[in-house]
Order: structure tokens, then C-alpha cells, then sequence
């Protein structure tokens, strides 16, 4: 079950040609929990490190990150669902861009990728 989560992890990054280099990181906890992080450099030097911590009793995920730098390591935006802006009404789910922080539903890596993507253009 949690290994059907991380095989479309990969598969999703392989639908994306601008990735030049991919690590990942693959912990199972039992059947239906695990982790899985990793980095993926794209073909412009840009980096995104995600982190997904997944139970797939439930559709959310437990944790998530998905940090997206330049090839200077300076953030560009980061979502994430860490527990420290109950303002934002999509508390715990939001958004990073330079010293802003707003509202997102909980995104896929997919929805991350698709943003990088169209930013790169």
C-alpha cells in the first residue's frame, strides 16, 4: 500500500523533462505509513527538497514540504503544512513566497512540479 504511494512519486517526476537529477529517500513504517524525501534538481540548477509523510488510511497527508530554491539555495516559495500560522484560514496548509505566508489547500508534488515547470518558461 505505502509502496504504491512512492512509486507514483517517481512516476511523477519522470513526467517532468526539465528534472536533470532526482535523490530520494523511501522509509515504511508498516503497511500504510511511510516517508518519503528527497531532492530534484532541475536542468536550470533550481532545487526542490520535499518531504511527504503519508498514512494511506487517510487522503492528507500527514506531513508535508516542498521547498523550492534557486541554484544560489535562496528560497523562492515553500509550502508546507507545519502548525505555526493559525492566521492563515487554510491553517495548517500554506505558502511561502520571500516574507509573505498565504492561504493554499494541501498540495501534491505534482501541483509543485506543474508551478516550477511554468515558472522555468
Amino acid at each position: 500500500m505505502i509502496e504504491t504511494c512512492f512509486i507514483e512519486i517517481e512516476q511523477t517526476i519522470r513526467e517532468f523533462p526539465n528534472v536533470r537529477f532526482v535523490s530520494l529517500t523511501k522509509k515504511i513504517y508498516n503497511a500504510t505509513q511511510g516517508y518519503v524525501g528527497g531532492s530534484i534538481i532541475f536542468e536550470n540548477n533550481h532545487c526542490l527538497d520535499f518531504v511527504e509523510v503519508k498514512n494511506t488510511d487517510f487522503q492528507q497527508k500527514l506531513k508535508y514540504r516542498y521547498h523550492y530554491m534557486n541554484e544560489n539555495q535562496v528560497m523562492i516559495f515553500r509550502y508546507d503544512n507545519a502548525p505555526h500560522h493559525a492566521e492563515v484560514s487554510t491553517f495548517p496548509h500554506h505558502k511561502h513566497e520571500g516574507d509573505d505566508v498565504g492561504e493554499t489547500p494541501e498540495v501534491s508534488l505534482y501541483q509543485v512540479l506543474l508551478e516550477i515547470t511554468q515558472r522555468q518558461r
